[in-house]
């Protein structure tokens, strides 16, 4: 295991909504913090873009009795890890290897990943490098592979690649983590303080590298550079013959429609629809935490 160091202070509103031990790791040239609760056995779970893992703290606390180690991660870019200034940090590629290099450093033998938006194939493509390391899957509202041909670009998709427009809207009008509470199916969920800890880590102008380099990481076309590494994390999870569970937001107007190409790709994994939107672990943390639990005692980990 790699040595720690100390993690940034977080302002109160936040800190009494995370009792959990926080840490900085080094992994693969930058710092990443690193959020865990329990002890056992280690369940990594991975937020996308463009939140932190602040996002996992209600179905952590729905687990605090199980026998398992949360290991709640922060992307580069994102949350309190380190934020590169350069937009060409921000491949697919990049992410997986640092997300391999996390894994590396602080996690041994076999694990269960969860995961969420980019979360999803950022970890599955790290597990490419990693054959046997991968015991059980928990999906939730994200893709595991290329979008499909005859997919259209959603909006969203679009008006990253727009020139000048997305520029503004994301560096300086803090797009889109001012409008998380938009993709939910109850909007109150984000709302008051939860709202704003999700915009704190982004708090700086200098600081809104991240969401709009990750929201240009979603292909528009065959030829675009994430293209390899979305393969191989296809490759992963269709490989994958363990335990899995799918926990699906119904109501996602971002990723809802991904769901059919998800459950193809993981034919054995159970199912479960909320009524939730993007962030159902805002709105329904509970069969989150559920799955995770079930998963983790049919791979013989809990």
């Amino acid at each position: 295991m790699t040595d720690r160091l100390p993690a940034p202070p977080l302002p109160d509103f936040i800190a009494r909504s995370l009792p959990f031990r926080r840490s900085l790791v080094e992994a693969g040239g930058v710092r990443l913090h690193v959020m865990e609760a329990g002890e056992g056995a280690p369940v990594v779970l991975l937020h996308g873009n463009p939140t932190w893992g602040y996002l996992w703290r209600k179905v952590a606390a729905r687990l605090q009795s199980a026998p398992l180690r949360l290991v709640m991660p922060d992307l580069a870019g994102l949350g309190l890890s380190d934020k590169p200034r350069d937009p060409g940090f921000h491949t697919l590629a990049n992410h997986a290897r640092i997300v391999g290099a996390l894994l590396d450093a602080t996690v041994r033998g076999p694990l269960v990943l969860v995961l969420h938006d980019w979360g999803g194939p950022i970890g599955l493509a790290a597990l490419a490098d990693r054959p046997g390391r991968l015991a059980g899957l928990v999906v939730t509202n994200t893709g595991v592979g290329p979008p499909r041909p005859t997919t259209r670009p959603t909006a969203f998709r679009r008006f990253a690649n727009t020139p000048v427009v997305s520029d503004v809207a994301f560096r300086l009008l803090g797009f889109p983590q001012n409008a998380l509470h938009l993709a939910q199916a109850d909007r109150s969920s984000i709302r008051g303080e939860v709202a704003r800890a999700y915009r704190w880590p982004l708090r700086h102008l200098a600081d809104r590298v991240a969401p709009l380099a990750l929201a240009r990481m979603v292909p528009l076309g065959p030829d675009h550079p994430s293209g390899p590494a979305l393969r191989r994390a296809l490759a992963v999870a269709t490989g994958f013959e363990g335990p899995a569970a799918i926990v699906w937001g119904e109501r996602d107007p971002v990723l809802g429609r991904a769901l059919r190409g998800v459950a193809e790709a993981l034919p054995r994994a159970t199912v479960t629809r909320v009524v939730a939107g993007h962030y159902p672990q805002e709105e329904a943390p509970g069969p989150i935490a559920d799955a995770i639990l079930d998963v983790a005692r049919r791979a013989g980990l809990a």
